[in-house]
């Protein structure tokens, strides 16, 4: 004896059941050795009912099943495979890295470069232009970038902008008869909405997985960067970054970036960049090739239940001011410390992290209307964006084609020194031997403080300069003339 177990997903359909009887499942039978039938059960068909199912799920009436098709034919030519291939100094053995070693048996202070190929997903979101939105953590430090569309046809991209603080990228490709999605908003998306992922998972080729909405507003994974992420449990794998997430009306909602997998794979926790911070920092790099980044001069922290009781508030969400600097767009529009902003631009704000991805994703020169708590009565402010004046993305006319920052706190401890932001290949910088993630600690034996103190000191020599740059575990002299 055997059994046929009928499954109908809860997502998928809705089962009308006639109001005159229950709905059976008919359990099959076997006769003997020789034959073996399904048993049939007298009532009403099972029927999907179309006023009520999601537009991703459709009734093929001629294989009488509910399917998907329809949905992923008309949106996953949008998303294309993007193969990246980068050039890497080779690492150093311990024995390498001494000098006398080197010298003793004649070896090259450098190790050869390697090349190497990675893959990732990308979506269309221009059909016209030909944007694609991918992440930052895809296309990162690449010598070349190729997209492979789903019809087979490949092109060279070129890299509009990229922006590592919300791990967006931007693309741009040169073709005709493209597929592009269309954008949903941040409101369209609540927790329990059905979704698909599309993506190029270990590089396999084109995937579709699907699940819901786990979350929304998730953030916490890395303290540098702004993040807002939609969480699902439609799997998502290494190769599906930068791939899409969409909603049951073939909507993008958000472009996958991470995931957590304490074993490698697939756990049913991924995150992906909502539309709302995509879009944003997407204009900005069509704009300006960079998210230019403004601050209002406040420190703040998110209001817990512990600290309202403890400083006798009357809210128990919103971030509290705890420092405003002298002479900030903050300080000059009267905010104070103490005082809980509770929203800006009529958008609730319910923790610091909220507050910091709305100031850090509005335009410089804007103003934001904010609303704060003072002693229990509310008020209201216009806070001007000022830019964020820092040393990162300097350039230095006499090694052009290297783009310098301040050491990051995610690369040293010793934060003393100038970091190599990129190096373009076959450049002077890169002729005189720098590379991309070089940290500067020295020239001429003067300690580097930063990126400003380093080109102040490349600009005060016109000699020789001699370089002393970390390089991952190895310490690298570099002479330019």
């Amino acid at each position: 004896m055997f059994r046929q177990k009928w499954l109908l997903s809860g997502a998928a359909a809705a089962v009308l059941i006639s109001s005159f009887g229950a709905f059976q499942l008919g359990q099959s039978t076997a006769q003997a050795e020789t034959q073996s039938a399904v048993q049939t059960v007298s009532s009403p068909p099972v029927i999907l009912n179309t006023s009520t199912i999601s537009p991703a799920m459709t009734l093929d009436e001629d294989r009488g099943v509910a399917t998907m098709a329809p949905l992923l034919e008309a949106t996953t030519p949008a998303v294309v495979n993007i193969a990246v291939e980068t050039r890497v100094q080779a690492r150093m053995g311990p024995l390498m890295q001494d000098p006398f070693f080197r010298r003793f048996f004649d070896m090259p202070d450098q190790m050869p470069e390697q090349r190497r190929q990675s893959v990732g997903s990308g979506v269309i979101v221009d059909a016209g232009d030909g944007y694609i939105l991918t992440n930052h953590h895809v296309v990162d430090r690449a010598d070349s970038i190729t997209v492979t569309l789903k019809d087979g046809r490949r092109f060279e991209a070129e890299l509009v902008g990229s922006d590592d603080a919300t791990d967006i990228a931007l693309l741009k490709i040169d073709a005709d008869n493209l597929t592009a999605l269309s954008l949903a908003t941040e409101t369209d998306v609540r927790t329990g909405d059905y979704v698909v992922a599309i993506g190029n998972p270990f590089g396999l080729g084109q995937t579709v997985t699907s699940g819901i909405v786990s979350a929304i507003g998730r953030s916490g994974l890395n303290n540098d960067r702004y993040e807002n992420f939609i969480q699902t449990d439609a799997p998502i794998n290494p190769g599906n970054s930068g791939g899409a997430l969409i909603n049951s009306k073939g909507e993008l909602i958000g472009i996958n970036t991470a995931i957590i997998a304490p074993s490698g794979g697939n756990v049913g926790i991924g995150f992906a960049v909502p539309m709302s911070m995509a879009k944003n920092v997407m204009d900005q790099l069509i704009e300006h090739g960079e998210v230019k980044r403004g601050r209002i001069g406040v420190t703040i922290q998110t209001v817990t239940p512990d600290l309202a009781e403890a400083l006798d508030l009357k809210v128990t969400e919103g971030a509290i001011v705890s420092e405003v600097i002298d002479g900030s767009p903050s300080d000059e529009a009267g905010i104070k410390a103490g005082d809980v902003i509770i929203s800006v631009n009529d958008k609730p704000i319910t923790s610091s992290t909220d507050l910091r991805n709305t100031v850090g994703l509005t335009p410089t020169g804007e103003k934001l209307e904010v609303t704060l708590l003072r002693n229990g009565k509310e008020r209201r402010v216009d806070v001007g964006i000022d830019e964020i004046q820092n040393d990162t993305n300097r350039a230095i006319a006499r090694l052009d084609g290297a783009r310098f920052g301040n050491v990051p706190d995610s690369v040293s401890s010793n934060t003393e020194g100038a970091y190599v932001l990129s190096v373009q290949p076959g450049s002077q910088a890169w002729r005189a031997g720098l590379r991309d993630g070089d940290v500067i600690r020295e020239v001429n034996r003067r300690p580097v403080e930063n990126a400003q103190s380093f080109e102040d000191v490349v600009s005060e020599n016109e000699g020789v300069l001699a370089l002393t740059i970390e390089r991952g575990s190895a310490q690298v002299f570099l002479v330019l003339r």
